[in-house]
Parts: structure tokens; C-alpha cells; sequence
């Protein structure tokens, strides 16, 4: 396995919003996470990348316990997060978004990772020198799925990819998410679209309150009844 998530807990002051997580992550999976607002999904994100502790348990990666390493740390391991809300830099280009992604390597190599970000998403290059800032919601999201890539991570954190988006760009998204399960990326997807994140998923979670009360293969989860009632309006 390469995450491996044992019993934990995270607080917000006195609030429990995670209770005892256990989840796993093989390499070359796309796991799913799904469940509605508030269910303390985006929490779990941020205790994986380190910018929230855990007040219990344990976080494992390639073997090792991460459970209290800073965040910074977590990157050099192979670890990066695309933040809900994209957070793109706004006033940099394109292009200066990307190599920020890539700011801990050095070499022609990244270069040759800037090609590959552009065939992923085409849009990118053809904007590469406009500021962040005017792209589209849908071109920021694709910013910044790219500029996570740059850093060359075992383990890709996606944290509501579909967030504000019209139904075709989700899934332009949702296409490009396959495309990089298919090049090799692991991929561990928090989603609130629980339809388009089964429908890709190879296993998948269900968070209630802080709590996980279901997993199984994307697909099966996608015809449960129970999943079906509860987060798919059916």
C-alpha cells in the first residue's frame, strides 16, 4: 500500500471532525472519497498534505509513518494536493504557475514536463503567457491539476476537481483525472459528485460526519441502493 490511514482523528477546537479513519491507497489506484458538505472530507485532505494535525492515529506512505511530518516534507516525499477553490497565483503566467510546481527540481527535465502538462491540457499552452488570473474556472482547475504534476508526485491529492463547474467542463476534468490513472498516477480523488468520482473510481469510501460508513469498488457503490438514496438523488 502506498497511504495507509489507521483510526484517525483530527479537532477543530473542541469539534471532532474526523473519528477514527481507516482507508488505504494502493499504487496505481484512483480511490474515491465521497459524502456532502461538511462530512469532514477537505479535513482528511489536509491532514494527509500536513497543514492539520491529527489528534489520533496514524498516516503511513511507502511504508513510512508521516503522521507528524511537516507539510514541506510530505511534498519532497512525492505527496501533492490540489486545493478545493483551485488557488491559482493570479498575477503569474500560466506557464510561471507551472514551474512553481516544479520549484524543488532542477534540470531540463522540467522543461520536457511542461510539454507533457501542455498535451494534457492543450488550453494551457495556448494561454501559457496570460496572467492566471483571467483563465476560466475550468482553466484554473486544469492549472491546477497541471502545477501539482510538475512536482512529479507518487501520490496525487484532488480535492473537489468539480467544484463551480458546468457539466461539460466536469467532464473535460473527469477525462483528464482517467487519462492520468492511465499514465500511472495515484490518485486519491475527494469529490461531492459522488456520481462522476464512482463512475472513474477503481475502490471508493463514503464519509458521514467524520466517519466512514461504506467502501467497496467504485462500481459497486454506484448501484448500491443505499448510496443511490443518500448521495445520488435517485
Amino acid at each position: 500500500m502506498l497511504l495507509e490511514i489507521s483510526d484517525l482523528s483530527s479537532h477543530y477546537g473542541r469539534i471532532l471532525a474526523l473519528k477514527g479513519i481507516d482507508l488505504k491507497v494502493a499504487e496505481g489506484e484512483l480511490v474515491a472519497l465521497v459524502g456532502a458538505n461538511g462530512a469532514g472530507k477537505t479535513t482528511l485532505l489536509r491532514c494527509l498534505s500536513g497543514v492539520q494535525p491529527p489528534t489520533g492515529g496514524s498516516v503511513r506512505f511507502d511504508g513510512a509513518d508521516i503522521t507528524k511530518l511537516a507539510a514541506e516534507r510530505r511534498v519532497a516525499l512525492g505527496i501533492a494536493q490540489v486545493p478545493e477553490g483551485r488557488q491559482v497565483f493570479g498575477p503569474l503566467s500560466v506557464e510561471d504557475n507551472l514551474r512553481l510546481g516544479a520549484y524543488r527540481r532542477r534540470g531540463k527535465d522540467v522543461d520536457a514536463d511542461l510539454d507533457r502538462m501542455y498535451a494534457l491540457f492543450p488550453i494551457l499552452k495556448e494561454k501559457r503567457a496570460l496572467a492566471a488570473g483571467t483563465l476560466s474556472g475550468g482553466q484554473q482547475q486544469m492549472l491546477a491539476m497541471a502545477r501539482a504534476l510538475m512536482s512529479h508526485p507518487r501520490l496525487l491529492l484532488l480535492d473537489e476537481p468539480s467544484m463551480g463547474l458546468a457539466p461539460l467542463l466536469v467532464a473535460e476534468i473527469f477525462q483528464a483525472v482517467q487519462e492520468l490513472k492511465r499514465q500511472g498516477t495515484t490518485i486519491f480523488l475527494v469529490e461531492q459528485n459522488a456520481t462522476a468520482a464512482l463512475g472513474i473510481a477503481d475502490r471508493a469510501y463514503v464519509l458521514e460526519t467524520g466517519a466512514v460508513v461504506m467502501e467497496g469498488e467504485g462500481a459497486a457503490l454506484l448501484a448500491d441502493e443505499r448510496v443511490k438514496s443518500a448521495y445520488l438523488g435517485l
